[in-house]
Order: structure tokens, then sequence, then C-alpha cells
């Protein structure tokens, strides 16, 4: 019997193929679990229509990564930290920090679980942390954690300038 598959069966093939099975299979197997359907046109040309409109999606998804990426590449955004002793901050800065900092830098949106912090940021520094938008669209934007404004560099005794006490 020729079937059109539905989902992707091991064995047999992927999500909008047709292809030959026994009846039985397909009887009491595959279409009951809806799995697969009758080979007939209309379900053919439905498939075929599904296919083109993803593509279309998928296409326009593409051109509005690539417009976000050239905006992301290279971007700066800066953090203000409080730094403790072993030069390590209070707190971390992770991905929900980086896309709030985005995200209020640019007015851009983005998903925090695609910014690849790996470990969150422990340390004063610069960065250069990835946002995956796509499998091979992946800009970069800088991150600059910086010691927050009249803090000493070093963490320790205080400075005797010899004046009088």
């Amino acid at each position: 019997m020729k079937i059109l598959l539905l989902s992707d069966v091991a064995g047999i093939g992927q999500a909008g193929e047709v292809t030959d099975v026994s009846d039985g299979y397909a009887r009491n197997y595959l279409i009951p679990k809806g799995l697969a359907e009758p080979a007939s046109a209309g379900a053919i040309r439905r498939i075929e229509e599904a296919h083109r409109v993803a593509e279309r999606r998928l296409q326009r998804e593409r051109e509005e990564a690539v417009v976000l990426a050239e905006r992301l590449n290279n971007l700066t955004v800066k953090f203000q930290v409080t730094v403790g002793d072993q030069d390590l901050i209070f707190g971390t800065i992770t991905s929900r920090d980086i896309a709030e900092a985005i995200q209020e830098k640019t007015g851009i949106e983005v998903d925090r679980r695609k910014i690849e912090v790996g470990d969150p940021i422990r340390r004063p520094g610069l960065y250069s942390i990835p946002v995956r938008l796509m499998a091979d669209l992946e800009p970069r934007v800088n991150v600059v954690v910086d010691r927050e404004e009249g803090e000493e560099q070093e963490q320790g005794e205080p400075h005797y300038d010899g004046g009088a006490v």
C-alpha cells in the first residue's frame, strides 16, 4: 500500500515521503497512530504546499536573523559591579543579565537561551560572548565588566597619606 508519512518513522522514511509498506502495517499501525495516511493526490499536494510555506517562513526568518546579527556583532554592553576579595564580583553575570543589557541599549529583544555564556561571569574583564541566532549565524557581543566608580583596585589596607589622623 502506498502511504504518505506524516512524521518520521524509523526504518520506513521521513515525514512527507511517499513509500510502499504492507497493507496490514499501514492499516493496523501507521494510520491509527497518526504516523501516515493513504497516499492520495490531495494529501500529496497538501504536504507539498506545507513544505513550500515552511521554506518561505524559514527564508524570511533567516533574512531577519542576518539583519539582527549585523546589529549585534561587536556590540558592547557594560556592567559596573562591586568586587570583593580574590577579585571576584558579588553575584554573577548571566545570559539573562546580558539579554537585558542588550535590550536596554538597542531595544532588541534577544532570547537569553541563545546567549552562550558558558559558566557565569564572576571576574571583571572583557568577554566576547556568542549569540546563536541560527546554526551558522553567530554574532559576538562584547561584555565589559568594570569595578564600580570609586572602588580601589586593590582591596586590603587603606592608603595612608601622612596627614593627621
